[in-house]
Order: C-alpha cells, then sequence, then structure tokens
C-alpha cells in the first residue's frame, strides 16, 4: 500500500512537471555575443518582427562585465531569450548579475527580465519613471498579446517583471565600478526611452531611438523628439553606437537613422504645404527616400510614419 502510494504521488508530480514544461516556448537558440569593445558585448539579434521562426527575438541584449558583476541592457522578449543570455554571459564571465536596464516599454526589449529575477532574486531592474506608469496601466500586457499572437506561442511561460528601481534624465549610476550616464528625451520613440551611455568605455545605448537597417513603428514616437533624442546621443563622446535593432557601429549609424526621419518629415512638410493629404503625397515621399527601400520592413511601415509625419507637421502649424 505504502509502495502503491509513492508510486501515485510520483506520478502525480511527473504529469505536473510535464504539464509545467508544456506551458512554456521552445528554448531559443544561442546567438554569439559580439565584444564591441573591452568587457562591453552585444548580441545583435534578427531583423524584422516577431514570428514563430525568430521566437519573438528581434532586439539587441548587450552585457557589460563590471569589476563585481555584470550590467544588462534590454534583455529581450521572452523567459527563453533572457535564458539564452544568461548563457551567453557565463560563456565570458562567472560574474553574478547585479543590474538590468530597460531602454523603454516595448516587450521585446524588457519581458526577459523573468529569467534574471529568477537567476538573481536580488538584481535591480532599471528604467524611466514613465516605462513603470506604462506597465502600471498595462501596456505589457497588451504587447505580450501580440507576441504571443505573432510567434504563435513561441513566449509562453514568459511573465511581466518591470523595472524597481527608476532612471531619470542626467543621472549618474555606478554599479560594480561602471558608470552610466543616463540620457531621456520625453517626446523620442515611445516617450519612455533611456539612453545609457558609458563614459569611460565610450559607448552608448541608444534603445529604440535609432535602428539600424530596419524601421519599426512609430505610433507613440514624435519627429522632432527622436531627431532631438539622437542629437543628445551625437552630443555625447560616445564612440560606438548601439541601436536597439541592427548593427553596432560608429556615428554613421545614428546619422543614417536621423536622415531616415528627417527628410520623411521634411518632404511630407513640403508636400503638406502643396495642399496635399497624406495618401496622396505617400508615393512622392517613399520615392525619396529610395536609399532606404532595402530596409527591412520599410515597406510595412513607411506609409504609416508618412501619416504620423503629416499629422505632426499639421499640429506644428496650430
Amino acid at each position: 500500500m505504502k509502495q502503491l502510494i509513492l508510486k501515485s504521488i510520483l506520478l502525480i508530480f511527473l504529469f505536473h512537471s510535464l504539464a509545467v514544461f508544456a506551458e512554456r516556448g521552445a528554448a531559443v537558440p544561442d546567438y554569439t555575443a559580439d565584444e564591441i569593445t573591452k568587457g562591453v558585448y552585444v548580441i545583435h539579434g534578427p531583423l524584422g518582427v516577431p514570428s514563430v521562426e525568430n521566437q519573438g527575438f528581434i532586439n539587441n541584449p548587450a552585457f557589460i562585465v563590471g569589476e563585481q558583476g555584470i550590467l544588462v541592457v534590454d534583455p529581450g522578449s521572452s523567459v527563453q531569450i533572457g535564458e539564452m543570455v544568461l548563457r551567453q554571459i557565463a560563456k565570458v564571465s562567472d560574474l553574478p548579475v547585479v543590474a538590468v536596464f530597460n531602454t523603454h516599454i516595448h516587450g521585446d526589449h524588457w519581458f526577459a527580465n523573468q529569467a534574471f529575477r529568477e537567476a538573481y532574486p536580488e538584481v535591480l531592474i532599471f528604467g524611466h519613471e514613465t516605462m513603470r506608469k506604462l506597465v502600471e496601466k498595462g501596456e505589457g500586457r497588451s504587447f505580450m498579446q501580440t507576441l504571443m499572437r505573432m510567434t504563435d506561442g513561441a513566449v509562453k511561460g514568459t511573465v511581466e517583471v518591470p523595472p524597481n528601481r527608476s532612471a531619470a534624465h542626467g543621472e549618474e549610476i555606478k554599479l560594480a565600478g561602471v558608470n552610466i550616464r543616463i540620457h531621456y528625451q520625453p517626446k523620442a520613440h515611445s516617450h519612455s526611452d533611456i539612453m545609457l551611455e558609458l563614459p569611460q568605455q565610450k559607448v552608448i545605448f541608444l534603445g529604440d531611438n535609432v535602428m539600424s537597417k530596419r524601421l519599426g513603428q512609430m505610433d507613440s514616437a514624435t519627429f522632432r523628439g527622436n531627431i532631438e533624442a539622437i542629437d543628445m546621443a551625437l552630443a555625447t563622446s560616445a564612440e560606438r553606437f548601439v541601436p536597439g535593432h541592427g548593427q553596432t557601429g560608429g556615428r554613421e549609424v545614428p546619422l543614417r537613422y536621423r536622415e531616415y526621419l528627417s527628410r520623411l518629415k521634411s518632404e511630407v512638410a513640403k508636400y503638406y504645404e502643396e495642399g496635399m493629404s497624406d495618401f496622396e503625397m505617400s508615393e512622392a515621399v517613399s520615392q525619396s527616400l529610395i536609399g532606404f527601400h532595402d530596409w527591412v520592413d520599410f515597406d510595412r511601415n513607411v506609409g504609416r510614419h508618412i501619416s504620423l509625419a503629416y499629422l505632426e507637421v499639421e499640429a506644428e502649424l496650430f
């Protein structure tokens, strides 16, 4: 009888374990961490939108090896991606992760916080106060529903672990021997975007204020504010610029994205003055951006960008 009870308990535990496992999406394969300068690594994610094929991995998680620990920037969009990032960190250092920084509200950059909280329960997670308020209003849950749909459940098992510390414009933070300077422009990509400058390493993490070879949505952005954020980054002493999506590079990375934003808005303003609607000007504006036609998701986003710029130009006149 006793053995029967033990077998029953074991079977219940086994079935429960399998059920829990089944509730999680599959593991994400390893992606190489590129050392962009001494002690600073970036995992350059695939370009494009979340999909079944990329399992929702589309951003650029990064980590900095400090004297006493590791700092992580934008770990990704799921617990599975966070676990992949942890594996890449372990290949470089056995120091603990002491802090995670989230550049903005969009979940493809911060839902992987969960993996770091599970591995390091005392980890500090930083984000702008606006981001923290947006999470409270439910923007994280909305983004998670979108990820679940676009990836056919690949991110399943991921739960929200929002920032528990605020990072404000001009703040100087020192952790694990690493100095970090916070830059913030309130009306840039998402109204919650911080950029992280490492003065000693001459690196700046731009978040989605800058993308390279890829265009994303700007529904919460302003062209003027986004351009001002880029100018803020260019005014630093940084030599290596890490975009939210696309390859790390020099000043040409933010300059190229600023060119896209500036040219699109100026073309929209020109045709607006001629009395054209956003629909009527769409083809001409698109043709003026021919140097960007090979960017991933150009066709998906340029029409929406033109409409948003049109509304911004109109608002600035009244």
